[in-house]
């Protein structure tokens, strides 16, 4: 149940990092080699994975992730779960609904996400 228990907290930190824009703690987050799949783009190496966020979050944000459901394998996890995110845009803001497809790994410093999949549902912008 632990393993559950942080895995959860990790993708809560996930959004929380997003929408602070803490982007130099990247790595508390993801492995060296994580990769996302999102609408900014697709990123390989943690580097990467944070240069995609930073460039594609320039505005505010709030991430609402919810209905986690978490497979753990020995020392990797699946974690789907589905996303709202809103841009607050000048001119109005933008929601995203998607869904969460991550993967994570059990490091030594902890799991970490070392795969990122957004699968867009529905898109409003300006309402």
């Amino acid at each position: 149940m632990d393993d559950r228990r942080e895995l959860t907290e990790l993708v809560s930190r996930l959004g929380l990092w997003l929408d602070d824009k803490s982007f130099d703690e990247g790595r508390a987050l993801f492995t060296e080699d994580a990769e996302a799949h999102t609408l900014g783009g697709v990123a390989k190496g943690v580097d990467a994975l944070v240069a995609q966020a930073r460039r594609n979050h320039t505005v505010p944000t709030q991430h609402f992730i919810t209905d986690r459901l978490i497979d753990v394998d020995a020392d990797q996890a699946t974690i789907r779960a589905n996303l709202l995110v809103v841009f607050a845009h000048e001119g109005g803001p933008r929601l995203l609904g998607e869904r969460y497809e991550l993967v994570a790994a059990r490091t030594e410093g902890g799991w970490r996400i070392s795969r990122v999949q957004a699968r867009p549902i529905w898109e409003v912008a300006n309402v």
